[in-house]
């Protein structure tokens, strides 16, 4: 989920409602965008651990499911992503004796935000929400499966080392990613950055995000997101 430290895991009601029309590109907003055989919608871990009731919630992520479906009726391409721990991984706080979920950690790879236990192989939380619609989705990347590095971009790993996405979307012709999901200003942020990173067009469709504005990490995340490129649209902007 997050490279980034906080002490609380709260999404703001008000940062949901201001994303929605906080730096909007102009070039996303100038004209309606019909998905073709060169672009693939992400959606990006929409697990029950990460919706209402589930171990580490983002406030209103379960919104965001119906606005996904939507669009899934549009798109030629899905692929979908799933954390997909290990039981004691290393990025649980349950992990390291004496710590609380989100202390940081110094590991190998820097910095690790300890989490609650979450997205435990074969677990119901680590299942996709049951209220997603996706029958012609193509491909699940399950991502944080090594038991001692985290991966919070549907790209890279913590470590850097690649889930193989990339290669996977270019063998197709994939030019442009749209990305969805939890969180706006972590695994979605950081897996749009890294989809420019690996030379394809960046598209975050905001409404079908939920975010969590911890020490203004919502704004800092689309500060990184702007400066590499990446575009802000809604989902009224796909045809």
């Amino acid at each position: 989920m997050s490279r980034l430290s906080r002490r609380t895991f709260l999404v703001s009601a008000s940062a949901a409602a201001a994303s929605a029309t906080w730096l909007r590109p102009s070039l996303a907003a100038a004209a309606t965008i019909t998905p073709g055989d060169a672009d693939v919608l992400l959606v990006i871990d929409v697990q029950n651990c990460f919706l209402p009731g589930g171990s580490l919630a983002v406030i209103d992520g379960d919104k965001i499911v119906p606005v996904i479906n939507a669009l899934a009726t549009r798109f030629h391409n899905i692929v979908v992503t799933q954390d997909w721990h290990t039981p004691g991984h290393i990025s649980f706080a349950s992990a390291h004796p004496g710590a609380k979920p989100f202390d940081t950690a110094k590991l190998p790879y820097g910095d690790q935000v300890l989490w609650p236990d979450h997205c435990v192989q074969g677990t119901a939380g680590a299942d996709l929400s049951p209220g997603l619609k996706l029958p012609t989705a193509e491909l699940v990347i399950r991502k944080g499966y090594h038991p001692t590095v985290d991966s919070y971009s549907a790209f890279n790993e913590a470590d850097g080392t690649a889930t193989g996405l990339a290669g996977y979307l270019k063998e197709r012709g994939i030019h442009r990613v749209f990305a969805v999901g939890v969180a706006t200003d972590f695994c979605v942020g950081f897996s749009a950055i890294d989809a420019r990173k690996a030379g394809f067009e960046a598209f975050v469709i905001d409404d079908a995000c939920r975010g969590i504005d911890a020490e203004g990490s919502l704004a800092k995340a689309w500060t990184a997101m702007t400066a590499a490129e990446v575009q802000k649209i809604v989902s009224a902007d796909i045809a």
